[in-house]
């Protein structure tokens, strides 16, 4: 994938994204990491991570106070990890090219009013949500 989806975490219908669990966030993405730890954790509250999937492929993840922003990340096991982590933190995926939305059915009720219509209501799965953000994937 050439693209780089975005996580947040909406509350009530809120026009702003709440900050995301860093706790959770690490506790997910924490086993998959590969660059170096002492990197993961900035002075200033941000983090970020280079996780790599059973099947090898890798991705880029940066948070801050705002979201998570996944930076190309391959398709495959990575999108599984993905999944998990919007699942855990109870968040949303925006796919930026096509400013999307991707979210489970629990999810979709606090998301602000104007992005509610066109969400694609999904199963937090790694297939679907690589269907819902690239199509579904060929043999």
């Amino acid at each position: 994938m050439a693209w780089s989806p975005l996580i947040f975490t909406f509350v009530d219908g809120g026009g702003a994204p709440v900050p995301p669990a860093m706790a959770v966030e690490r506790a997910v993405l924490e086993p998959h990491e590969v660059g170096d730890p002492r990197l993961t954790v900035g002075e200033d509250g941000t983090s970020g991570f280079w996780i790599r999937a059973s099947d090898g492929g890798e991705a880029e993840m940066s948070a801050d106070r705002y979201g998570i922003l996944i930076s190309r990340p391959h398709a495959g096991a990575v999108v599984g990890i993905v999944a998990e982590l919007v699942s855990r933190l109870g968040a949303v995926v925006i796919d930026p090219s096509r400013a999307g939305v991707v979210c489970r059915a629990e999810e979709r009720a606090h998301l602000p009013a104007d992005m509610r219509d066109d969400a694609v209501v999904i199963d937090m799965t790694c297939e679907a949500l690589e269907a819902a953000l690239t199509g579904p994937r060929r043999p």
